[in-house]
């Protein structure tokens, strides 16, 4: 038995047979149209409505005012977070829409 094999014996043997083989198709196999298969839609379960829960709000007072070492008023406003720093800052940069000057005064929670 010969160790050495010819380029075409190794690519048979590597990729197979040298023409591929296709499948045989039927023609009357393609022609046909499977029949619908009819189904109920399935029914959805209703959401059920969520009661509103508990919102977490803190109440922040703000001293307020144009002039500065002027009359200064106090406004109070309630932030929906648990945050202490984010209902802060909200406050501050709804106050500063309307007045110069803004102090901190609490932040508590309701």
């Amino acid at each position: 038995m010969s160790t050495e094999l010819t380029e075409e014996e190794m690519r048979r043997a590597l990729f197979g047979g040298a023409e591929p083989t296709l499948p045989l198709i039927d023609s009357r196999a393609q022609n046909t149209v499977p029949d619908p298969i009819l189904t109920k839609p399935v029914k959805t379960a209703k959401k059920k409505q969520v009661s509103r829960r508990f919102t977490p709000r803190l109440k922040v007072t703000l001293r307020v005012g144009n002039e500065f070492e002027g009359e200064m008023h106090e406004i109070v406003h309630e932030a929906d977070t648990l945050s202490l720093l984010v209902a802060e800052q909200d406050a501050t940069k709804t106050a500063r829409k309307k007045f110069r000057f803004v102090e901190v005064v609490s932040v508590k929670s309701i």
